[in-house]
């Protein structure tokens, strides 16, 4: 499956990685084709946008991980110069602080709940 071997956690994370695109793709392929048609299932496309942002926060958020312990600087297994593995590491938490943390927090429906109470 894949080429992977699944013996470990790491490749059931790549394994996780991999599944998360694959339902952006569907997603992002979903809202295009229904947002350019003249069908009334905008609903359907209001879902599948949801989706596509989620799985592209959860994909950049999983890929940042990946790329923070692959390249981190304190690890010499990997056969890579220390400035690469340095500007790797720090890419990871640029893509950490750059992720579009609002779509999970202020449109979750757990923070409006709260954010109404304190109204």
């Amino acid at each position: 499956m894949l080429g992977l071997k699944l013996d470990t956690g790491f490749d059931f994370y790549i394994l996780f990685i991999i599944i998360i695109k694959l339902v952006f793709v569907l997603a992002a392929v979903g809202h295009l084709i229904l947002s350019h048609t003249d069908t009334d299932l905008d609903k359907y496309d209001a879902k599948l946008v949801y989706w596509k942002e989620r799985t592209e926060f959860v994909f950049v958020l999983t890929m940042a991980i990946l790329l923070i312990y692959h390249f981190n600087p304190r690890f010499h297994s990997k056969p890579m110069s220390g400035e690469t593995k340095l500007l790797f590491f720090l890419f990871g938490w640029v893509l950490l602080v750059t992720a579009k943390w609002n779509i999970f927090i202020k449109e979750a429906p757990w923070y409006k709940k709260i954010s109404r109470a304190f109204d």
